[in-house]
This record gives C-alpha cells, structure tokens and sequence, in this order.
C-alpha cells in the first residue's frame, strides 16, 4: 500500500479539521501509508474550488456521487449535516471506499445499525470522529484505571456544554428539527461524553433521564417576527447503570452561557479519583489514598512524551496539544487500521453503543420509564 486517497464532502468546521489532519499525518506519525489529497466536494461549484485550492485538493466537485465513484479516492471523509449521513456512507461503502464520518452516525438507531450491517459486509473500514477519546490525557486515564490506580471503580460523573443555542434571538436553523438534525444536544455534545464513559468504565446497560427544549421556538431571522418550533432537546441529564454495576450520573446543555467545549468528568474508585476538565485539555488530576494523610491531595499529571502518542508533536510537556491535533491522531490511528488490516476505534460497532445510548437518554426523557440500552446484535 504506497498511498491513499482522499475525499472530503463539506468544507466546514470539521471539514478543515479533516484537510488539516490528512494533509499532515504523515509528516507527524512517519508510520502509515502517505495520503493525497484527490477530491474535494461542497456546494456550489465555486466554493468547492475555492476550498479544494485552500486545502490543497487536486480537484473539486459540486456531486458527492462523483466523488464517491472517483478510482483515486479510496478513503470518503463525511463532514456534512447529520441528514446526508446515511445515504453517502451508504454509497460510499456499496463503492468499496473506507469511511470516515462525522458523529453523529445517522438521525436514528435503525439507521445506524444498517450502516453497521453494511460496513461489514462489504469489509471497509470504518471510523466515526470523536476525537477527544483520542487526548494523551484520556488514554493515560484509562491505563490508570485499568492497573488499578484507583481501585475499583464504583461512579462515573460527567457534564459536556455550549452556549451556542443559549441566545433566545439566534436564528433558527436546520439542527432545531428532527428531520434535519435528528437528536438536540445528545446529538451535538451528549455522544462526546458517552464516548468517554464507555471508554473509561464500560457500556451502558440502563438508564433513567429528564430532557428539556429551554427555548421552544425561534425567530427565521435575525429580527424577523416569525418563529418556527424548536423540536429537539437543549438540555438532557440521565443516571446510567453500567454493564459492570458502576453507577454514573451525566449531563449536557447547548444553552448553557459561558461553556465553550466544555467537557469535565470525576471517574471514583475505592482508592481514588480521577478528574479532568476539556479547557486544560493536557491535564489530569489524580487522586489516591495512599501515604501519609498529611501529605494526600490531588495531583495534576501534565501531558508529555511520557503519554503516547503526545511525543509525536513536540519533545516536553507544557507545549499543549489541541483540537486539530487530535484529529491528526484520529487519523493516524485510522490510517494504521487501514494498513494493518484491523478495525479502527472507534468503528461504527464502537460509536453504535454511543448512538443507543443518547437515543435511550431521549426515550427515558420522553416516557419517564427506566430504559434498557439496545445492543449492537
């Protein structure tokens, strides 16, 4: 395998986070086969040549299907609203081409479970984009509760918040409909939190939950009289039992002022805590009852070479890692499944569990029933 070629449809936030990573994750990792940049699709036809020239893609496209059909491209980067989900992953595994797609998977379960079916029968790879369970910090979190750091675990607690549907005055837009957007804020920012739950303590088994539309409806326009219903949720929070017994309580608002990014969880054990907060994104505090009592307190862990794949980027701690860098390792990590002829994590089996439980959160809020989380088979 000398190279790969790359498709990217949406030209985006996540878009560029994407022409970003796969345009320097070799240069970065050294270890995976090179990528090239082949087609670059959006809508209209100039603007996806103004960003193909700005990317550094060969050539443009107004048609996803063309580019789907192109035999350069051989890997399909979806970064486009939640609704065209489905259909073009669908396409692009039918073609043969790996995938990698934006969370969420798709406006349904069912929907996400056919995309699954798909991947594998047909044996492409696949990745879904949630990049923060690819943070140093996270991983060293994971390999401190699993030597025992902490003990047993006993509690997971977690929060993700924007603001960014704070504004009662901010125009309405596709992501306020079910047709559109599918799921609110589980959508948008709950799966992120779930992602790391999952790989911190384990899938969830059952829940119980509380959501909340805070602004029912919003104006067509900036200053416009007329209104149109906001049909999803801003605000859920749920209490989760895991398939080991550990017991979490988590929450997300997309109307929360002040949050920007804002991710923070307390993993508890029997010896200790783990904390860690997305605006110090290279840190993590541990806690353990251990030692004299005088001298027992939190630390803070900095991430540094020490903490794989950190090294690859700069040579100490303290330089911080960001957002896009993240990605890069997503797609390392993606890159390196592809070669090595292995799943990629988290693959559409993987981020499934994630889509069942924010669906079951909007179930559990709706009914007000305890809600057993579905399993992938």
């Amino acid at each position: 395998m000398t190279s790969l070629g790359i498709g990217l449809i949406g030209t985006g936030f996540m878009g560029k986070c994407h022409a970003l990573a796969y345009g320097s994750v070799k240069a970065v990792f050294g270890d995976v086969p090179a990528t090239r940049l082949e087609v670059l699709c959006d809508v209209p036809a100039e603007k996806a040549e103004a960003f193909a020239d700005q990317f550094g893609f060969a050539r443009a496209t107004s048609d996803w299907k063309d580019l789907i059909a192109d035999p350069k491209v051989d890997i399909v980067c979806i970064t486009t609203p939640n609704k065209v989900h489905k259909e073009m992953a669908l396409a692009a595994l039918e073609a043969g081409k790996h995938v990698h797609l934006e969370k969420p998977m798709a406006l349904s379960l069912e929907d996400a479970r056919q995309m699954l079916a798909v991947a594998e029968r047909t044996g492409a790879k696949t990745i879904v984009g949630y990049n923060y369970l690819h943070n140093p910090a996270i991983s060293h979190a994971r390999k401190l509760i699993a030597d025992g750091a902490i003990g047993r675990i006993v509690h997971f607690r977690g929060m993700v918040d924007e603001d960014y549907q704070a504004d009662p005055d901010l125009a309405w837009t596709w992501r306020a409909t079910k047709a559109d957007a599918g799921l609110g804020t589980l959508g948008d920012l709950g799966c992120h939190l779930i992602s790391l739950a999952t790989a911190l303590v384990g899938p969830v088994e059952s829940l119980v939950a509380e959501t909340r539309t805070v602004h029912e409806t919003r104006p067509m326009g900036n200053g416009s009289s007329e209104r149109r219903p906001v049909e999803n949720e801003d605000i859920a929070s749920a209490l989760l039992t895991f398939e080991n017994g550990v017991h979490g309580v988590v929450s997300t608002s997309r109307s929360a002022w002040g949050r920007k990014s804002y991710i923070g969880f307390e993993v508890h054990g029997t010896e200790g805590m783990i904390t860690f907060d997305q605006e110090r994104m290279n840190e993590l505090r541990l806690y353990q009852n251990r030692g004299e009592l005088a001298e027992q307190g939190f630390k803070t862990l900095l991430s540094g070479p020490a903490h794989p794949p950190y090294g690859q980027f700069v040579p100490a701690a303290g330089h911080q890692l960001g957002f896009n860098d993240l990605k890069v390792i997503e797609v390392h990590e993606f890159l390196k499944a592809i070669s090595e002829g292995r799943n990629a994590v988290p693959s559409f089996r993987e981020a499934l569990h994630f889509e069942a439980v924010i669906h079951a959160i909007a179930e559990a809020g709706e009914t007000g029933s305890r809600v057993r989380v579905a399993r992938a088979d």
